[in-house]
């Protein structure tokens, strides 16, 4: 029997010999509900348990807590503090969906790219209505550089336009693309490392040495797993600054 390495990204149903026919939950949906109790659990946990001299798990939110803070102050300085909020929760929600999906026989929800995009939308409708609160309908000389000379204006308008909208895109498929490719490398690696080590024989180190670039694979994908959560809210906190300051 032949095994796709990309089976690991199909959506399928789950529980249906338990909840009603009507009641549909996939693999997506129950990891995605999973990942926000994970983590909402680990945040209430680590708030009640705070101490005046911070534990291990108290150093590593707070660590966060600042991380996140520095990236919006770099891009907005002290208006981030206004958004502060929405840029730490994306930013430990997508950590924390791609860190569960290293998991064993779990799911990466960021794998697809209906959830990245949806997200990427709801941030790109969600940077609009700022804007357009923030400075009505002047938010659009965003679209006619400044200094351009009028007689441009049918030709940059639509450019910078097209530009705008795909950064939605931008977003989701970056995000989208690291994560299938990434578990996909890891999947085919993983398949011919058991292979090696079912052959047997004497070559006992030869066999071993899939297993030691899986080892390797596998910490590089947590790497990209921080990685991509940090260009995630880094271009979110881009756009922000460009919606509120016009350039």
């Amino acid at each position: 029997m032949f095994y796709s390495p990309l089976e690991q990204f199909e959506i399928t149903p789950i529980l249906s010999s338990v909840l009603p026919s009507k009641l549909i939950i996939t693999n997506s949906t129950f990891f995605l509900c999973l990942t926000l109790v994970i983590t909402i659990l680990f945040f209430t946990f680590i708030l009640s348990n705070s101490t005046l001299i911070p534990n291990r798990w108290q150093s590593i939110t707070e660590m966060t807590y600042e991380f996140v803070q520095n990236m919006l102050y770099e891009a907005l300085k002290e208006r981030g503090n206004y958004f502060f909020p929405i840029i730490f929760t994306m930013f430990t929600f997508v950590f924390a969906c791609n860190l569960l999906g290293m998991v064993p026989f779990t799911f990466t929800v960021t794998s697809h790219i209906i959830f990245t995009f949806s997200l990427g939308m709801i941030i790109f409708v969600g940077l609009n209505i700022i804007g357009l609160k923030q400075h009505g309908l002047h938010f659009f000389s965003l679209f006619l550089p400044p200094g351009s000379p009028l007689m441009l204006a049918l030709l940059l308008v639509p450019i910078e336009l097209i530009s705008y909208v795909f950064r939605v895109v931008a977003l989701s498929v970056r995000l989208f693309a690291n994560m299938m490719a990434g578990h996909t490398l890891l999947k085919i690696l993983a398949t011919f490392a058991w292979k090696m080590l079912t052959i047997g024989g004497i070559f006992l180190i030869i066999q071993l040495f899939p297993l030691m670039i899986i080892i390797a694979i596998t910490g590089l994908e947590l790497a990209i797993a921080f990685l991509q959560a940090y260009v995630w809210t880094t271009l979110i906190c881009l756009y922000l600054s460009d919606a509120l300051n016009l350039h």
